[in-house]
């Protein structure tokens, strides 16, 4: 089963989708953020210490099916985070994003996450994805920012398509939306 779970910012997401696996040991915690200053590490700490501890860690945002092993259950949180870092990755340096460039940006990270889904349904497994909605806001000023709503946009629409459930997460609430 592939579950994405997806709302803004501080909507109680990660808690909920955290919840499916309720009482579950079983389960490897991909992690894409990258600790890049103090409030990244105590944001990561704070996630850490929320999860049980028998949960195994898979730290990364390349090689994602890596990740997959005897355990039955995965839980990736989250995809805007792999987003960035990827776009962030190949675009380092670049102050404007050609759609081309999008389009390599936006393939690899579709790549990515289609490796690790492909492998758990190959092996029968549990998948939970979160991901952030990023187009309920105002349009961003700047071009990066803009380009990166885009590609997340798109990207959440794709993943989508190919899970079994989605769960929109508003106000701590969920309502399953497929």
């Amino acid at each position: 089963m592939i579950t994405l779970v997806t709302g803004g910012a501080r909507s109680g997401k990660s808690r909920f989708a955290e919840s499916i696996y309720k009482d579950t040991l079983d389960v490897v915690y991909i992690a894409t953020s990258k600790v890049t200053d103090d409030e990244m590490a105590e944001r990561i700490n704070l996630h850490r210490e929320s999860r049980p501890r028998e949960w195994r860690t898979y730290e990364g945002n390349y090689g994602l099916q890596n990740a997959i092993d005897e355990e039955k259950n995965y839980f990736l949180d989250c995809i805007t985070v792999l987003t960035s870092n990827i776009m962030f990755d190949i675009s380092k340096d670049i102050e404007y994003i050609d759609y081309d460039l999008q389009n390599k940006i936006e393939n690899t990270i579709i790549e990515e996450l289609k490796a690790l889904i492909d492998k758990v349904r190959e092996k029968d497994y549990n998948l939970v994805l979160v991901t952030n909605e990023v187009g309920d806001s105002i349009v961003p000023e700047h071009h990066i920012s803009r380009v990166f709503r885009d590609i997340q946009g798109r990207i959440n629409q794709r993943i989508a398509s190919i899970s079994d459930q989605v769960y929109l997460v508003c106000c701590g609430i969920p309502v399953k939306i497929k």
